[in-house]
């Protein structure tokens, strides 16, 4: 018997200083059996740093057609695409040549920097392509914040982020690894 996913709800509210941009978001996040918490909240973060009206959560994990993050134009074009980890060179390559933008969130210090020393000279003749480090204390950090039910408060401002609860706030400085 295949294991279903179990549904998360996400009330957040989201400052965003850099984009100006202020407002309530109530999300449903389906994690998928194989995804962690800490993978489910990059996914839920990844949300929050480029919200609008058209972008939506994809079946992600178990399809791989599609990104875990898409917004399309009314016309069906893909304006950006937003992957998670670390991909193969093919992966990116099709983010990068279907998308007017395409964005990586890695994470994860240990594997990071390996793949990262393999993949950056590949990932230069993608000019649409952004690549950003979430730091691995921070992502554990984030992942205590998951519940069933969420209701959080997220701060964006000179590139920080500060997201949390009730009880805990986490600070999480985003690193840009591509284009440097």
């Amino acid at each position: 018997m295949a294991l279903k996913a179990t549904i998360f709800k996400a009330t957040v509210q989201v400052a965003d200083m850099d984009r100006h941009y202020y407002d309530e978001l109530q999300l449903t996040l389906a994690r998928h059996p194989s995804e962690t918490d800490e993978r489910m909240m990059v996914r839920l973060l990844a949300f929050i740093l480029h919200a609008s009206e058209q972008l939506q959560f994809t079946r992600g994990i178990s399809t791989e057609d599609e990104p875990d993050l898409w917004q399309k134009s009314l016309s069906g074009e893909i304006e950006l695409w937003v992957d998670l980890g670390l991909p193969d060179e093919s992966r990116i390559r099709k983010a990068c040549s279907r998308a007017r933008e395409a964005r990586l969130y890695t994470y994860g210090d240990r594997a990071m920097p390996p793949w990262w020393e393999k993949m950056q000279d590949k990932v230069r003749r993608f000019n649409n392509l952004e690549v950003i480090h979430l730091p691995a204390d921070a992502v554990s950090a984030m992942a205590g914040l998951a519940q069933k039910s969420m209701a959080l408060q997220c701060t964006i401002e000179d590139g920080q982020i500060w997201l949390g609860d009730e009880q805990t706030t986490v600070s999480i400085l985003p690193r840009k690894l591509y284009p440097d």
